[in-house]
C-alpha cells in the first residue's frame, strides 16, 4: 500500500493505492495502518481521500490480525464521512475479497475501470456453492454497473477528470 498527497485540478488531494504485485495486493496489518494513516492524513489536511483498489483480499497468513484491518478501515472511513470528506474509489482489476467487502465498495463513489474483475468470491466458488451457472460476464466492471454495484465504469485515461469533476461537486455539496 502506497499513500501520497497532491494536487488533482487545483484541489489537495490524498491518495492510498494497493500495489498488486506485492503479495496480490492482499491487505493486512501494515496495509490496514498505512489506510488509516492515508484517511488521518486527509482529515488532519481537509483533503477528500482517493483509494486505487487491486486486491486478492485480505492477506489470510496473517489470521486474526488481517481481518481486524476490515473494521478497523471501515471505522476510519466513517470518521472521513463526519468530516464531511469525500471518499472516491477506484476498482482495478482485480477487486477482491475482504477488501471489496469493506473499504473498496463504502466509497461516496465507486468507480471501476472497464473489464475489472470484482467480487468478495471467485465466479466459480459462488457457482459452486449455489449450484447454478453463473452469467460470462458476471464480476466484470459494467455488469456490476448494471446492476447497480458501481456508480461509474471509467477508462484509466479519463480518470483525472473523472475524479476531479466529482471531488468538485462532492466539496461543494459537504461544505
Amino acid at each position: 500500500m502506497m499513500v501520497a498527497s497532491g494536487k488533482l485540478k487545483g484541489i489537495n488531494v490524498t491518495v492510498g493505492a494497493q500495489n498488486f504485485s506485492f503479495i496480490g495486493g492482499s491487505f493486512g496489518s501494515a496495509s490496514g495502518e498505512a489506510f488509516i494513516y492515508g484517511v488521518q492524513h486527509a482529515i488532519d489536511n481537509h483533503t477528500p481521500f482517493i483509494f486505487f483498489c487491486c486486491s486478492g483480499g485480505i492477506r489470510m497468513m496473517e489470521s486474526a490480525l488481517a481481518l481486524q484491518q476490515m473494521s478497523r478501515v471501515i471505522i476510519a472511513i466513517n470518521e472521513l464521512r463526519k468530516n464531511k470528506l469525500p471518499y472516491i474509489v477506484i476498482l482495478t482489476n482485480p477487486s477482491y475479497g475482504g477488501v471489496t467487502a469493506s473499504m473498496g465498495m463504502l466509497g461516496d463513489i465507486q468507480i471501476a475501470e472497464p473489464k475489472s474483475q470484482i467480487g468478495f468470491a471467485g465466479k466459480r466458488v459462488i457457482e459452486q456453492t449455489i449450484g447454478e451457472t453463473l452469467p460470462e460476464e458476471f464480476q466484470k466492471a459494467e455488469y456490476i454497473k448494471d446492476h447497480g454495484g458501481v456508480d461509474l465504469v471509467v477508462p484509466r485515461k479519463d480518470l483525472r477528470d473523472t475524479i476531479g469533476t466529482l471531488i468538485t461537486i462532492l466539496l461543494k455539496k459537504n461544505k
